[in-house]
């Protein structure tokens, strides 16, 4: 059924939320029966990504659970504003979605850069999370550990010329043609037959909105130029709340040996290997991912 019902049908229902003046997007699935025993969800993509990346998971985690996804600002349909980006904002956007619409713990679940922010807000707000899944995390701390402290002055000169709008906009223009986002899907996923027509269209619509263009530019250089500076192996050993970590053996963008290397920092993190997955397992294998999930979510509540 899912090949014929368009992926809009597919993510609950969307709606429109002015955050400090912004419009972003967001989206919801109320589970009707028990709903106030069973925690919500909030499902924060990855970067590029947006609502449309859970078409696959919103409706079966919104049979036991009320789901919410949102669009971060500068992505998706949310608004492409002219701000500096950085992992705090992000984290603001989401705290300020959940003091608005929920006001009782969650569980986050995040997919790259959207795991590094459900890390973050479980440590800046710790009242709000019952627990954190998070698949393919990044940790931006470890390039900068990688550098030689005498190199990192020219390393971040080199960022910053390579930052610059003079070039960024090009590239932009360049990037976000379907064909080349077909052959970018092809590096991150391990699955050809996940890099679907469908998923070309989620990941090409939102570049072609206004203002798009300037937000790549901030966005880019917010994350080469390290304001998304936060230390994953610093945080985790301070967590008390049950995770979840989910990784594909086939990603490429984020080194899997990192996976191992996180588990060793805190006993209340699970770790889940995925065979033949990339960089986005809950799109590339759902149905493993939701169950895998759902079982979790089961387990820490008979703790």
């Amino acid at each position: 059924m899912n090949g014929t019902v368009h992926w809009q049908e597919r993510v609950g229902n969307q709606r429109d939320w002015v955050w400090r003046g912004w419009q972003t997007r967001y989206t919801y699935i109320r589970h009707t029966q028990n709903h106030y025993k069973a925690t919500p969800l909030i499902l924060l993509h990855g970067f590029g990504a947006s609502i449309g990346h859970w078409r696959h998971n919103l409706e079966v985690l919104g049979e036991q659970h009320t789901v919410y996804a949102l669009d971060m600002l500068g992505f998706g349909a949310s608004e492409k504003a002219a701000v500096n980006y950085s992992i705090q904002l992000w984290v603001e956007q989401v705290y300020d979605f959940w003091k608005t619409f929920i006001r009782q713990p969650v569980i986050l679940i995040g997919n790259s850069i959207g795991s590094l922010i459900a890390l973050a807000v479980a440590t800046a707000h710790p009242e709000m999370i019952q627990g954190v899944v998070m698949m393919s995390l990044p940790d931006p701390s470890l390039e900068q550990e990688a550098i030689p402290a005498l190199l990192r002055p020219v390393v971040n000169t080199i960022k910053n010329i390579v930052a610059s709008p003079l070039l960024l906009k090009p590239l932009f223009y360049l990037i976000r043609r379907p064909s080349f986002l077909r052959r970018w899907a092809a590096i991150a996923y391990a699955n050809p037959e996940a890099i679907t027509d469908e998923l070309i269209e989620i990941l090409a619509g939102p570049p072609q909105d206004r203002g798009s263009a300037r937000a790549f530019t901030a966005l880019f250089k917010a994350t080469i130029t390290a304001n998304f500076g936060f230390s994953v192996k610093s945080v985790l050993p301070t967590l008390t709340i049950p995770m979840l970590l989910i990784w594909g053996q086939n990603d490429r963008f984020v080194p899997p040996a990192l996976a191992h290397e996180f588990a060793q920092y805190n006993p209340n993190l699970k770790l889940l290997h995925l065979e033949n997955v990339g960089h986005c397992p809950h799109d590339e294998c759902p149905e493993t991912v939701n169950q895998a999930i759902l079982n979790w979510i089961i387990s820490i509540s008979n703790t």
